[in-house]
């Protein structure tokens, strides 16, 4: 795992502390592990975690100056991409959101254990939001939903001038096209579109920019984001 993950790391043109990525993989090796008795990933073999878990979370290194910044990870799952972004950035205030409450637990427990701090919260994005809207200097996502309902559950979070960082695979420019009408209804704009070939597929962070405060209606319920994508 260490070195497929340092492979792709130099791809990238990302260097690390050794000490990070001892981090980076003991934390992932804890997810394989939880995995055999908690639903948390699909993908358990080591190298295959390294670069599709580990490195496709890192890219958003390379679209973003994280350091003393706010970022919240909405629908976080088993940590990804907040937690592998907050051992590569230490300076990172990171907070990690998810609805489903034994994932956020296994967070709040294990992470002390590696030396990571990060708030941990359960609940609905849609829901939460009202305590924390445009709060954050970075809202970032990562196989939660197509991008049009994403950016409605991100957004809001996102204070004017920051950015929603979305993680999207093959289909990115397909959903940013149908996102168009979303984009410009939350206040956003699309300032950057990065791709990065990972283990023969193409992994894109979206940079969508905050340039005007979210309307307050915005998020609805989501079963009405579902049934009507902005």
């Amino acid at each position: 795992m260490r070195e497929t993950l340092k492979e792709a790391l130099s791809a990238m043109e990302i260097t690390l502390p050794e000490a990070r990525i001892d981090t980076l993989c003991t934390f992932a090796q804890r997810v394989i592990a939880q995995n055999e008795v908690m639903n948390l990933t699909a993908i358990t073999e080591p190298k295959a975690v390294a670069k599709l878990h580990l490195a496709d979370s890192l890219t958003v290194l390379k679209c973003a100056d994280l350091a003393g910044k706010s970022l919240i990870d909405v629908g976080c799952g088993a940590g990804f991409p907040g937690v592998p972004l907050k051992i590569a950035c230490p300076e990172l205030n990171l907070t990690l959101l998810d609805s489903l409450g034994k994932r956020v637990r296994w967070l709040e427990e294990t992470l002390p254990t590696l030396g990571i701090h990060a708030e941990c919260l359960t609940g609905r994005a849609e829901e939460l939001v009202t305590d924390r809207r445009e709060t954050y200097d970075f809202a970032t996502s990562r196989a939660v939903a197509r991008l049009n309902i994403l950016l409605e559950l991100t957004a809001p979070f996102v204070k004017v001038g920051g950015a929603v960082l979305a993680l999207k695979g093959a289909a990115a420019q397909e959903e940013l096209d149908q996102a168009k009408g979303a984009v410009q209804k939350l206040g956003l704009k699309l300032e950057d579109k990065k791709t990065f070939p990972i283990d023969g597929a193409n992994h894109t962070v979206l940079v969508l920019r905050k340039i005007a405060p979210t309307p307050s209606k915005y998020p609805r319920r989501y079963a009405k984001i579902k049934q009507s994508p902005l």
